[in-house]
């Protein structure tokens, strides 16, 4: 079970036709402090001059979050040689079972070049709230194991420009094609802009 993301009417160039939300000067730009593979901590700064596709979610999670990456790894397939320039960020918002290396393994099942990440509760808490992500993790049963709880989460991905700024999201729902399309459309801007 998941909760909706608020999607946010975002105030864009009008030259440009996104068929995704455009919410650029409508959230922050892409700045975090996580821990990766081997408990490496991982920054903005790892991911210099990449297109970031961002989602929160977490590696048990029975439906949302592995067709969500089944679905961004086939808009990476669709760019091509241009997939080189984008990077899969997946946060966990349940750093209690989803270690690092177990959510690199994870999304190493779907894309290798993928990055699972993950913190403390705080640092988890403090990013879903600069992007407004909402999500909850309820108690176990009583005479349920521990580690066996559900996570519900808000759902849609953040896509973030080579320079780090927030400028489209999509919704977990929307079709691969029209995500590859605006995806290639802001590559494609982003290379022209540095020319």
């Amino acid at each position: 079970m998941a909760l909706s993301i608020v999607f946010l009417a975002g105030c864009s160039d009008p030259t440009q036709k996104w068929s995704l939300y455009d919410v650029s000067g409508h959230l922050p730009d892409l700045r975090f402090s996580l821990s990766g593979e081997g408990n490496k901590t991982i920054t903005q700064q790892d991911l210099k001059d990449k297109t970031v596709l961002m989602f929160f979610g977490y590696a048990s999670c029975p439906d949302v979050c592995p067709t969500t990456m089944a679905q961004l790894t086939e808009v990476l397939e669709n760019l091509g040689d241009d997939a080189k320039d984008v990077r899969i960020i997946f946060v966990s918002v349940d750093p209690h079972r989803d270690t690092p290396d177990v959510l690199q393994a994870y999304v190493n099942a779907f894309n290798k070049n993928a990055i699972g990440l993950t913190g403390n509760e705080k640092q988890i808490a403090a990013l879903a709230r600069r992007y407004r992500v909402a999500y909850q993790i309820e108690k176990p049963k009583p005479g349920d194991d521990a580690k066996i709880y559900d996570v519900t989460h808000s759902r849609g991905v953040f896509i973030f420009d080579k320079t780090g700024r927030a400028r489209l999201l999509a919704p977990d729902t929307e079709k691969v094609e029209v995500v590859t399309q605006d995806l290639r459309q802001l590559l494609e801007l982003t290379r022209a802009s540095k020319s």
